[in-house]
C-alpha cells in the first residue's frame, strides 16, 4: 500500500485527488451577496466577497442577497369601516442588513422571511384599513403606507432585516360604489366648470363696466373743457366790448353792418372823417386822426 502512493502512479492519483477537492470546495461570493458557512450542522463562520473555501461534503454555504428586493402582499378583500368590501394591494421593498449578525438572523430567527413578510403586511392592512371608512382611506394613503411601515419595521427588528418603504398599490371599492363615486366627482367637476365660467362673465362684465364708466368720464371731461373754453371765449369777447365798445352802441352797429357787407365782398366807401374810421384804426392798433390837428392845419393855412 505504502509502495502503491510511492510509486508515480500513486502520486499522480493524490495529486488529481487533492485537486478535485480543492476545486469542489471554492465558492466565489458575488458583491451583492453574503455567505454564512456551515460545519456538520453548525455554524462556522461568516463569509465575505470574493474567493472562498469549503471542505466539500463537510462544510455548507449558504448565499444570502442583501440587495433591496420587493415581495408584493397579494390583493385582499378588506371591510372597512362603513362596511364596505375594498380591494387592497400593496408592495413591500425591503433588504437584508450586511453586516453579519443580521444575515444570520435572517437564516437562524425567522423561516423564509419573505413570506412571513407578506402575511404580516396583509395582516397589518386589514387592521389599519378596517378602522377607516373608504373615503378616508382613498384620501390618506400616505397615512397608510406610514403606518404599515412602521409595523413592519417593529415586527421585523429581529430578522435582520431593513424596511425601505411600502407602497399602497390599490383601494378598490365594489363597482357600484365606485360608479357612485364616479358621478360625484363628475357633478362636483361641472360645478367647478360653472363656477369658474360664471366667475369669468362676471369679470368681463365688471371690465365693460369699467371701461363704459371711463368712456363717459372722458366724453365728461371734454365737454367741460370744451365749455370752459366758451367760457374764457366769451369773457375775452366781453373785455373786448367793454374796452372798445362802451359809449359807442351806435358806432358797434355800424361795425356789424360793415361786417355784414364786407361778407360779400362788397365795396363800401367811408368818409375820411367819419368816426368810424377812428374805431376801426385803433382796433387794428392805428392812433386815430385828431380833428384839432386837422383843424389847425386849415387853420394856419388861411389867409388872415
Amino acid at each position: 500500500m505504502q509502495s502503491f502512493f510511492m510509486s508515480p502512479i500513486g502520486i499522480t492519483t493524490l495529486i488529481i485527488a487533492v485537486a478535485f477537492i480543492f476545486l469542489t470546495g471554492i465558492r466565489i461570493i458575488r458583491p451583492t451577496h453574503r455567505g454564512l458557512v456551515e460545519r456538520l450542522g453548525k455554524y462556522h463562520r461568516f463569509a465575505n466577497p470574493g474567493f472562498n473555501w469549503i471542505i466539500p461534503r463537510i462544510d455548507r454555504m449558504i448565499s444570502i442577497n442583501i440587495t433591496e428586493q420587493m415581495v408584493n402582499a397579494e390583493p385582499q378583500e378588506i371591510i372597512t369601516n362603513d362596511n364596505l368590501n375594498a380591494r387592497v394591494d400593496a408592495q413591500v421593498y425591503f433588504k437584508v442588513k450586511d453586516d453579519e449578525a443580521s444575515v444570520k438572523n435572517s437564516q437562524y430567527k425567522v423561516n423564509n422571511y419573505e413570506y412571513q413578510i407578506v402575511n404580516l403586511a396583509r395582516t397589518t392592512l386589514r387592521n389599519i384599513i378596517g378602522t377607516m371608512t373608504l373615503k378616508s382611506a382613498n384620501s390618506e394613503r400616505g397615512k397608510i403606507n406610514d403606518e404599515l411601515h412602521k409595523t413592519l419595521e417593529i415586527e421585523t427588528t429581529t430578522w435582520g432585516l431593513e424596511i425601505v418603504r411600502t407602497e399602497l398599490k390599490e383601494i378598490d371599492p365594489p363597482k357600484d360604489v365606485q360608479e357612485t363615486m364616479n358621478k360625484v366627482v363628475k357633478a362636483e367637476n361641472e360645478k367647478i366648470a360653472a363656477i369658474d365660467f360664471a366667475t369669468a362673465a362676471e369679470t368681463f362684465a365688471d371690465g365693460e363696466r369699467r371701461a363704459q364708466i371711463k368712456k363717459a368720464e372722458g366724453l365728461k371731461q371734454s365737454k367741460i373743457l370744451a365749455a370752459e373754453g366758451e367760457a374764457e371765449a366769451i369773457r375775452m369777447v366781453n373785455e373786448a366790448a367793454e374796452k372798445y365798445f362802451v359809449g359807442n352802441a351806435q358806432v358797434l352797429r355800424k361795425l356789424e353792418a360793415l361786417e355784414h357787407s364786407l361778407e360779400n365782398n362788397t365795396k363800401i366807401v367811408v368818409p375820411s372823417n367819419s368816426e368810424l374810421i377812428n374805431v376801426i384804426g385803433e382796433m387794428a392798433g392805428i392812433l386815430p386822426i385828431k380833428r384839432n390837428i386837422d383843424t389847425s392845419i386849415k387853420n394856419s393855412g388861411a389867409p388872415k
